[in-house]
């Protein structure tokens, strides 16, 4: 029964637990760091699986390095090392020939959460967030209770060397036994314990993690010793040096309200319209004028350290209002169509390759993004199960690096299986030996986690991708379709040549007149002009065919939305 004590009437008796008051439910209430956060959820930075968290701190060090050399115009060599030092129980080194670290940055590079050069800037890279190599660190803390072992030098003739742990509680950096010694080495190297984990050679494996890597990145050398000792070598096939991506200000359809409203706040502009005009892209005061008449009560002089969300709100509900220039795509690299079938055919040998890049798009109405393709049939192509059937396979990328997991949920995987792979001749593509090979170039990937192995279903992101692969299987196609004209032409020519040759032997004494060779010439020749008339007339056929094919599968070419790329950006 309810009472002033008691006001829901619940039995607090008999082992029931008592009403806390707000007081005391309070009196419990912390704070935690981020570090704290991911210590609880580590398998949102990738190591959930005990083969798929050693591969994630491969991924994690590896793209770190391919990052800061090609930032610093250097060709990247990388060394990965992994060690057993008992069950389930691995010592990982890394090393590159990068920038290096400076020394008074080598704790928050390694060991502080969302501390770090690429999150704040928009431009293309590999990393986003701050947190991958740090995740590292805490995860050698958190299963093998060791710091991690770091070696940096920037060229300078010191080099340094110390231990990194993360302060879980305050996300804070812990550096110790920091030495500094004299010599002529430059990059970084790492060395780190990792337990709970497992050391395969499966698809989701280490190895296999460099061999992707390798084919997105031709200009870098990797070198990989595996617990047995035993190396792999990828070595350079491209000695040319990516260009660096521009860092580019931000588009207006691709800002959310909060991000319009700190970068604002953030603004040394005097007033809103020249914060508009100086910091955002393909705004100019013309662009302005118009938003004033879409927003005639908005006081585009003020400070715009002044503004409050509100204000954010509705300037983002205009910028929607108004008809905009596509963002820039110098922001963007490209690995290039040279390139990737350069690594393509280092690493597969295939029997028909075909590579292609599609003209930038863009997606959530603001944000650019290229969709790199390339098709592989015959040879090594396709994947090889322990039976040793060979089947279809995809080979996902955003950025240059490769993306191994969570492939069920990604929009690479989903436009590939959305495919009528029998239009292109292929039959069933889990039965067939291609390699379908994909990368998406954007300063902003839309991943699905932290962990950056799955790019999320963004419908413009997921019809490019499908457009983009239906480009090269067309190239099959046509390919696979002359390979069995060609055959069954083979056929027939064998076939006469079978007649041509008894009609030689018995028409002469049939007709008691010629000479064998010289009718079997004579007759070779007028059967072989008939071909060479019929091949001409298939061939135009099927190049009528083509046009028409091309035509149709020009889906995703028009405008998008409100915009549309000028050929300077491209």
């Amino acid at each position: 029964m309810a009472s002033k004590e008691n006001p829901e009437g619940m039995n607090t008796e008999n082992g029931k637990a008592a009403i806390k008051t707000a007081e005391e439910i309070f009196e419990e209430f912390k704070e935690h760091s981020v570090a704290e956060f991911f210590t609880k959820n580590k398998q949102m930075l990738g190591f959930s699986g005990k083969v798929r968290s050693l591969t994630t701190v491969v991924h994690e060090y590896v793209t770190n390095s391919l990052d800061a050399c090609e930032e610093a115009g250097i060709l990247p060599e990388i060394s990965v090392k992994i060690t057993a030092v008992g069950e389930e129980h691995y010592l990982v080194k890394i090393s590159d020939n990068g920038p290096g670290i400076p020394s008074e940055n080598i704790g928050r590079a390694l060991g502080m959460m969302l501390s770090g050069t690429k999150f704040h800037r928009y431009m293309q890279q590999r990393g986003q967030q701050g947190i991958g190599a740090t995740g590292c660190t805490m995860f050698a803390q958190l299963t093998s209770g060791k710091p991690i072992h770091v070696r940096s030098s920037t060229g300078n003739g010191k080099i340094y060397e110390c231990n990194v742990s993360v302060n879980i509680k305050t996300n804070a950096p812990h550096v110790s036994d920091m030495q500094e010694y004299e010599g002529d080495f430059r990059g970084l190297e790492v060395m780190a314990e990792f337990a709970d984990v497992k050391y395969d050679r499966s698809e989701y494996s280490p190895l296999e993690y460099l061999k992707r890597t390798a084919i997105a990145n031709p200009h870098a050398e990797i070198l990989f010793i595996d617990p047995e000792g035993r190396k792999v070598r990828f070595p350079r096939v491209s000695e040319m040096l990516p260009e660096r991506p521009k860092e580019v200000q931000p588009h207006p359809l691709g800002l959310e309200s909060h991000t319009l409203y700190e970068l604002m706040r953030a603004s040394p502009a005097r007033k809103v319209s020249s914060f508009l005009t100086t910091e955002l892209a393909r705004v100019t005061p013309s662009k302005v004028d118009e938003l004033k008449a879409v927003l005639p009560q908005f006081d585009f002089d003020m400070n715009p350290r002044d503004v409050t969300w509100e204000d954010a709100r509705r300037l983002v509900a205009a910028f929607k209002k108004v008809k905009w220039v596509a963002p820039s795509a110098e922001g963007l690299r490209p690995i290039g169509n040279e390139q990737i079938e350069i690594s393509l055919r280092s690493l597969l040998s295939p029997e028909y390759l075909s590579v292609r890049s599609r003209p930038p798009k863009v997606y959530k109405g603001g944000v650019p993004f290229i969709v790199e393709t390339a098709i592989a049939y015959g040879g090594k192509a396709g994947a090889r199960t322990e039976a040793g059937a060979v089947g279809g396979e995809i080979m996902r990328f955003s950025n240059r690096s490769p993306l191994l997991f969570d492939a069920g949920g990604c929009a690479i995987t989903k436009a590939v299986k959305s495919i009528e792979w029998k239009r292109y001749g292929v039959g069933e593509f889990d039965t067939t030996p291609i390699t379908v090979f994909v990368n998406i170039i954007s300063a902003f990937v839309p991943y699905t986690g932290a962990g950056k192995q799955s790019v999320a279903a963004e419908p413009e992101v997921v019809d490019e991708i499908k457009f983009a692969v239906m480009d090269v299987a067309r190239d099959l196609q046509r390919y696979l379709a002359g390979k069995v004209r060609e055959e069954t032409r083979a056929t027939k020519r064998k076939a006469i040549i079978r007649y041509i040759e008894l009609l030689s032997e018995h028409l002469p004494l049939l007709a008691n007149t010629g000479k064998k060779e010289e009718l079997q010439q004579k007759l070779t020749f007028l059967v072989f002009e008939k071909f060479k008339a019929d091949e001409a007339a298939e061939d135009q056929k099927e190049k009528k065919t083509r046009v028409l094919m091309e035509e149709e599968g020009g889906e995703g070419e028009g405008e998008s939305g409100k915009i549309e790329f000028d050929e300077e950006d491209m």
